[in-house]
């Protein structure tokens, strides 16, 4: 991490503060350090990053933002707008070796103009060359036992991208989404539908052994309401699995109604990758922006006019600035999502070497 320009940040004692509450509290919530041995996947949706719905983001929620996903070795971001000036500057914050691969920008109305990335340390995890996005191929059409036509299959409206990586022993192939979040309801057919035709597709390629001997790992931003909604039920259907400490663990928190969006699902045939058991959510909202007083005012001019007057004129009332505040101004600045990570075990030159001793006689 380059902390240099935390000095040109607006308040600079307020986003070193915030740092170093950040190193103690990633600590604390379970996130081991980073290890050779180990790799640490994460998936972030990190809210229009980078539009101005709400004014610029700051110099110092770039810094927080990069030391969050500065713990972990790979990570899966969505909702990357077409420029890529915050990414480009959180990469630049990470330091020397941290690189991105972003997908082309899905368009049209429902795919917001949104990228999906991951950044990963070029020092640790090597980039394969596999990068691609799913194509979902066409559907076969049967008459009396014989195929008549192929018919085009409804794409997902934001492309799901995957790309492959090597760390240690372990060969990784991470597909990461952004399913539609259509109808605000929890079994939403058009989700569930995404969410199957994707996980569907990339089961059967691994069942044809297309994947050969990388590790198939799915994850992103499901628009999941619960894991007892048929849109959980779509990525389990095709084979996956959720690790079971993330199975019960919301990812978002901006007040509203928990949900279970953001998700991280492994095919159980894996090859020289084992999960260590250690996986979680880390709220930063209790380390940053965080639902204080104190926080709020501190940020009061930052936030400018339309924390004082909402955009039809009306002047808002001390609840109003705060969820004004808790809800839209500081998700634009962080994000509406938490992050979600997972821990796998990636060095296995132990049972490599064993494979090559003779078995004593009895």
């Amino acid at each position: 991490m380059f902390y240099f320009n935390v000095r040109n940040s607006k308040n600079p004692e307020r986003t070193a503060a915030g740092l170093l509450r950040l190193k103690v509290d990633m600590e604390e919530a379970g996130i081991p350090p980073r290890h050779p041995d180990t790799t640490l996947i994460a998936t972030w949706n990190i809210r229009e990053f980078d539009s101005k719905a709400y004014g610029e983001r700051s110099l110092e929620c770039l810094y927080y933002i990069a030391e969050i996903c500065s713990k972990f070795d790979i990570i899966a971001v969505q909702e990357v707008r077409e420029r890529l000036d915050a990414l480009e500057q959180v990469r630049a914050i990470m330091g020397r070796g941290w690189k991105y691969i972003v997908s082309d920008v899905s368009e049209g109305k429902p795919g917001n103009r949104e990228r999906m990335a991951f950044l990963y340390d070029s020092n640790k995890v090597r980039f394969t060359g596999l990068a691609g996005e799913i194509v979902i191929p066409p559907i076969q059409i049967k008459e009396n036992g014989k195929t008549v036509r192929y018919d085009p299959a409804r794409q997902l409206y934001r492309t799901p991208f995957i790309v492959g990586f090597k760390s240690g022993w372990t060969t990784l192939q991470l597909c990461t989404v952004h399913i539609l979040y259509g109808e605000d309801e929890a079994d939403n057919e058009e989700r569930a539908r995404e969410i199957a035709s994707v996980a569907q597709f990339l089961s059967k390629r691994a069942q044809e052994g297309q994947i050969e001997d990388a590790n198939l790992v799915l994850l992103g931003d499901f628009n999941i309401y619960k894991p007892t909604d048929i849109t959980m039920k779509a990525i389990t259907d095709a084979g996956f699995v959720i690790p079971e400490e993330l199975q019960d663990v919301p990812a978002t928190n901006t007040g509203k109604k928990k949900r279970h969006y953001d998700q991280i699902a492994v095919m159980p045939q894996m090859w020289r990758m084992e999960t260590t058991g250690r996986a979680g959510v880390f709220d930063f909202y209790n380390t940053v922006y965080r639902a204080l007083e104190e926080d709020e005012v501190s940020y009061a001019e930052e936030m400018g006019e339309a924390y004082n007057v909402t955009s039809k004129g009306k002047v808002r009332t001390k609840s109003g600035k705060t969820s004004y505040y808790r809800t839209y101004w500081r998700t634009h600045q962080m994000s509406d999502h938490l992050p979600m990570w997972m821990e796998i075990r990636s060095d296995f030159s132990v049972e490599y070497l064993e494979e090559f001793m003779v078995p004593d006689e009895l």
